[in-house]
């Protein structure tokens, strides 16, 4: 059964495997099979937008099929647990966003995983705002009309979230707002959006990739968002700072991380292809044009921003009283 399922793999991934051998894995060659990245979201969120090309890059740099996997779930702890749980050998890797590394850990009491002892930082891949986006057919052209509506009529009070996140700022807004908004969760930002533009729910803070088709296409209307100035993806789009909401400026990041444990030499080279391929003209043009901007990190500055925003959104969460147990 192993000789089948070894030609099998042989079959769908080629040449590939020339190398993976005991021979290669002793004198510490990397890689010598395919690698997975793990996204803990539905397809069609701007960790797809991010991950993919760049997955795409990392595979003829590395020479190796890099294979990109949704596993959704739980506010992204499915995925993120798998991958904690994972060989420690550099084949099995996390598209690792804000919410599972740097929200949960405010709003949840208890989780599966640690993000700072449980996984080894790897890179920055990109980082974007959050949108603030309702149907155009709602009639509303500004953040104070959403109120007014919101307020007028507390049966439409609602949001659509698929991750931490952006159910952290929309329950933010709610209290800053006086507007009670209820919560309906998705899987993925794709799935909000959706949502959004069937009336399914009257409003959504949501990462600007999935955002930008559906805004382009006139579906959905964009009222404010989350950057701390202007952002050149959303001409004309008002921030939040400016409507009245200065502790709703949030930029959200998209990283790789590795299980604890993968040998430093592994998650080095890996953060040099990663912040290379991300300073790619290719890679910074194709993100910029759906407001996310391409970056890379070393593993210790990625660790220093989980860090930092671990300690920024538990403050947030704990002054808010916001929790998601």
């Amino acid at each position: 059964m192993r000789i089948g399922r070894f030609a099998l793999a042989v079959s769908l991934f080629g040449s590939g495997f020339a190398d993976w051998s005991p021979a290669a894995q002793a004198q510490g060659q990397y890689p010598v099979k395919p690698i997975r990245m793990i996204i803990p979201y539905t397809p069609g969120g701007s960790n797809d937008v991010i991950a993919r090309p760049i997955a795409a890059k990392l595979a003829e740099r590395l020479g190796q099929p890099v294979i990109v996997e949704n596993k959704p779930g739980a506010q992204a702890r499915i995925g993120a647990e798998y991958v904690a749980k994972a060989a420690p050998d550099g084949y099995t890797l996390l598209v690792a966003p804000s919410g599972p590394l740097t929200i949960n850990p405010a709003i949840y009491s208890r989780q599966e995983y640690a993000p700072l002892k449980d996984f080894a930082p790897i890179s920055l891949m990109g980082e974007f705002p959050l949108v603030l986006a309702v149907n155009p057919k709602l009639g509303v052209d500004s953040v104070g009309g959403l109120v007014a509506y919101l307020k007028a009529e507390p049966k439409k009070a609602n949001y659509g979230a698929s991750a931490s996140p952006f159910q952290l700022a929309a329950e933010l807004f709610s209290q800053r707002s006086g507007v009670p908004l209820v919560h309906i969760p998705f899987k993925g930002s794709g799935d909000t959006v959706n949502a959004v533009v069937s009336g399914e729910v009257t409003m959504t803070l949501s990462d600007a990739g999935p955002v930008a088709g559906a805004l382009e296409g006139g579906l959905i209307k964009a009222l404010a968002v989350t950057s701390k100035g202007p952002h050149p993806a959303f001409p004309g789009v008002p921030t939040l700072i400016e409507a009245g909401y200065p502790d709703l400026e949030i930029t959200i990041f998209t990283g790789l991380v590795a299980p604890a444990g993968t040998p430093a030499d592994i998650v080095k080279r890996l953060s040099d292809e990663v912040s290379a391929i991300a300073a790619l003209p290719e890679i910074r043009d194709r993100l910029a044009k759906v407001g996310i901007a391409a970056t890379g990190a070393t593993p210790e500055a990625f660790r220093a921003r989980i860090e930092r925003d671990i300690a920024r959104w538990t403050a947030v969460a704990k002054a808010a009283n916001i929790t998601a147990d």
